[in-house]
């Protein structure tokens, strides 16, 4: 399934209209991710590449959302992001700005990328260490949120190509089958996310 049918409401066309002032608003800054140390206190700040470039532990989220059936929301990322392009992952993930909480991130940036907004509640916290290709990897704090949502996506394609509703079940079958199409990081936090009791 994706988000091209029929015409959105207007709540969802506000969604995506403040999502696109935020994008553009942050665009106009340098992006720094929140240094951290094991324990997830702060330790500095650091521009976003370079951090991925020093493989350099840093705080981050990572949304799941389910509708009523138990389905989960899957997005494929837009082909020109500049790692794991055109690969299925969570909902939305991303990392909080120096000073923002990471529950007002989680919520900023699920409008960003996805054009809605939904109640998230914090699930769990766990680190992670990830190769993604170009000489950039992946160390994160992750904290890990939960909401739910029924009506459709309003994505912003400069981050999102595709997205689709898909139960569980069905999801850890194609993680299994062809890992190569999704990010390793949805892989990793969707094994951590049926550990804790989510998506099962």
């Amino acid at each position: 399934m994706t988000g091209d049918r029929g015409t959105p409401s207007a709540g969802a066309r506000d969604a995506a209209d403040d999502a696109t002032e935020l994008t553009e608003a942050g665009a106009m800054g340098e992006e720094r991710v929140v240094l951290v140390d094991p324990d997830d206190v702060e330790t500095g700040t650091l521009e976003k590449m370079m951090a991925h470039r020093e493989g350099a532990l840093h705080r981050a989220f990572s949304v799941f959302v389910f509708d009523a059936a138990g389905r989960m929301l899957l997005q494929r990322r837009a082909a020109a992001k500049y790692h794991s392009g055109g690969l299925w992952s969570n909902t939305c993930c991303s990392h909080p700005r120096p000073g923002e909480d990471v529950a007002a991130a989680a919520a900023r940036r699920l409008r960003e990328e996805m054009g809605f907004a939904c109640p998230l509640r914090p699930a769990f916290t766990f680190v992670y260490r990830a190769d993604v290709g170009g000489g950039l990897t992946e160390h994160e704090y992750d904290h890990v949120l939960v909401g739910r949502f029924d009506g459709e996506p309003v994505p912003n394609p400069d981050e999102v190509e595709a997205w689709r509703w898909t139960d569980p079940a069905q999801v850890a079958r194609e993680v299994e089958e062809t890992p190569d199409a999704f990010t390793f990081w949805f892989r990793v936090v969707f094994r951590e996310a049926q550990a804790h009791g989510i998506g099962v």
